[in-house]
């Protein structure tokens, strides 16, 4: 089974950056949706962010688009999410997730999820 491992989360002041990584346990190989989602104390875990990992393709929620970046670097299994101008509400436990063997697709199931497969323990990230 792939065991998905993230790093990077701190604590920073509003306005600061940073750059969370996601390395797989192995690589899947072919088509693969990749997410980063997070998840605040009594709410629930939403998205943040999706790739594709053979294509181009992104996606981001609307709450951060524009501040976060991700992407994919396959030779190492891992997956990047560069998070700017980081905000209090930003604040969570940030997961990595893979839904092997397909993309991620241009539709709302994309988000859902149910989909993903495998998923990392979290890393935290707090903005005060």
């Amino acid at each position: 089974e792939v065991q998905l491992v993230e790093s990077g989360g701190d604590s920073v002041q509003p306005g600061g950056s940073l750059r969370l990584s996601c390395v797989a346990s192995q690589y899947t190989g072919g088509r693969n949706c990749m997410g980063w989602f997070r998840q605040s104390p009594g709410k629930s875990r939403e998205g943040v962010a999706l790739i594709n990992t053979d294509h181009v393709n992104t996606f981001y929620a609307d709450s951060v688009n524009g501040r976060f970046t991700i992407a994919v670097d396959n030779a190492r299994n891992t997956v990047y999410l560069q998070v700017n101008n980081l905000k209090p509400e930003d604040t969570a436990v940030y997961y990595c997730a893979e839904d092997p063997g397909r993309m991620c697709g241009f539709g709302e199931d994309k988000w859902r999820t149910g989909r993903y497969m495998y998923w990392g323990q979290g890393t935290q990230v707090t903005v005060s």
